[in-house]
Order: structure tokens, then sequence, then C-alpha cells
């Protein structure tokens, strides 16, 4: 059966490079998985697999012994997950969807069996692994750097990827406590919420923000995506 989706997210990725015999027989032995939004769907220390992001928005993280979580790369239609477990073996990195999103489950014996024998898959996943790499550094920088609506966008998606709900993420935080988490003040914070809010990215409440775009909201903070 015909998947536009799918042929559309290989299209993207760096696998439409691949040999075209490679590319099909890569659709033949992997499978397409929906996932609610809040799942995880790799855990730090499993077994290495790979996936192609058809519909959605995924995260990266790392976590500290104490539980804190820090993104280090969101995953858009088009990005290949995993190339790194492959090559390099398992990591200490979850993958948790923010969106409900659709993976392409890519065969990790059919990839690496090919990454062995063909020069040029194997280059073809030594630029992807590059680009993963400068993506990281990106991302590192908006965490480190970035300006205060960019940090409070990126503490944003961190602090909802565990608190979904139907209509939207759910962040659970008051102003204050999102200045102290940014290091900055209440009123610059309230001020980059109201322009989310006006641009149709969040809805305030209470005690808590609901994010209403996480995609937009990834790509205004700038986050690595496939670069």
């Amino acid at each position: 059966m015909v998947d536009r989706e799918l042929d559309d997210a290989l299209a993207q990725s760096f696998l439409a490079q691949l040999p075209i015999d490679l590319i099909e027989r890569l659709r033949e032995d992997g499978e397409r998985v929906e996932y609610p939004a809040g799942t995880v769907v790799y855990q730090a220390g499993s077994p290495p697999r790979a996936g192609l992001v058809v519909r959605g928005l995924i995260r990266v993280f790392l976590s500290s012994p104490s539980g804190r979580q820090v993104t280090v790369r969101y995953a858009r239609p088009g990005n290949v997950l995993g190339i790194a477990v492959l090559v390099g073996g398992a990591a200490n990195t979850g993958v948790q969807t923010l969106e409900a999103s659709s993976v392409f489950r890519i065969s990790t014996r059919t990839l690496t069996e090919a990454g062995r024998a063909d020069p040029r898959v194997a280059w073809a996943m030594a630029e992807e692994l590059n680009r993963r790499l400068y993506g990281v550094l990106e991302q590192t920088a908006v965490n480190a750097f970035g300006s205060v609506r960019q940090r409070v966008e990126v503490h944003l998606l961190d602090l909802a990827s565990d608190r979904q709900r139907p209509e939207g993420a759910l962040a659970k935080v008051s102003q204050q406590e999102l200045a102290d988490a940014v290091g900055s003040v209440r009123e610059v914070v309230a001020r980059a919420l109201r322009e989310l809010r006006v641009a149709g990215i969040v809805a305030t409440e209470a005690d808590h923000i609901v994010i209403l775009d996480a995609a937009r909201l990834s790509t205004e903070s700038g986050g690595a995506t496939g670069l």
C-alpha cells in the first residue's frame, strides 16, 4: 500500500541518499508505529534502535542521577533517530514524544549490515552523525546562551514533556519559578509569556501554562532540528 506520509519523510531524510534497493529493503523490514503524546519510546541503556519520524514532535534528553532532565535534540518529520547508538552502542539518552507522533522503525540489522558492506551507506551515516553533532552543539548553545524568551520556550517544553493532556502539553509552573529556572526576573518572563500567548502558541492559566503548538514553540526556541 502507498504511504504518502512515509514517502515524504523518507524524501526529507538522509535515507534518501541510500541506494534504491536498500531503501526498499528498509521499507520491507521496518514497521510504522503510532505513539500518544508523552510516550517514552526509548529509555537510556536500552538496546540500539533506529527510527524515522513520520509525524509529530519528539525530544531526545539526558537525565541526571537526581532525575533532572535536559533536552539535547528535537526531532521532526524527516529526522532519523538512533544512528549514533547503532554505531556506538546504547547511550544514556531517552526519547519521548511531545505530540502524538508516528515513527517508522528501521531494521537495525539491515542498516548496519549495509553500512559495513557499502562505503556509500557508511559515508551517508557518517554525514548524518556529523549533522547530529552540530545539532547537539546548537541546542547546547540555546540552553546556555539563548535569549530569555528562547530559554523560557525550551524550559516550557521540558516541563511539559511528562504532563500531557488531550488539548495540549501542560507545564505546571509559576512565573516566578519559571524566572528562577531560566535565570531572569518575573517581569521579563511575563513579557515573554504574553508574546507567546498573543501568538497563539501557549495559553496561561492560574498556576500552569498549556502549550497549544509544541512544534512551533520548538522552532521559535531555536532548538536543534535537522541541521
